[in-house]
């Protein structure tokens, strides 16, 4: 998976784009059998919602993950970077989850097919 990271308003430390790296891309066990046109890509956003807050949900973490032509999205906000990444890794896999089962081939007829035989 290509993971790129973008920023507007909030410095690319290290630290977080290795953050972003290990978090975002443990997702790629869940779409490699997906990726058949190319490998997949991430873009990932993060940004402070406003300069002149100090406390409350002024950090927003949004990623876009382009699969075989389908965009899946998730965009949060919270106290705290590295909780909004989290949080946005765990909406992607469960929308990840949603286009498997959409996707997945009926095993019932794979099974019927196996016993005609």
């Amino acid at each position: 998976m290509i993971i790129n990271i973008k920023s507007n308003k909030l410095d690319i430390t290290p630290a977080i784009t290795q953050y972003i790296e290990e978090k975002i891309g443990s997702l790629d066990k869940f779409i490699v059998r997906f990726e058949s046109h190319g490998e997949a890509t991430a873009t990932v956003e993060i940004n402070r919602t406003t300069n002149h807050h100090q406390h409350g949900e002024v950090y927003y973490a949004e990623v876009n993950l382009n699969v075989n032509g389908i965009t899946i999205r998730a965009e949060q906000t919270d106290e705290d970077i590295r909780a909004a990444i989290d949080k946005v890794k765990d909406i992607l896999k469960l929308e990840i989850g949603k286009y498997k089962d959409k996707n997945e081939i009926d095993k019932g007829i794979i099974r019927k097919e196996k016993t005609a035989e």
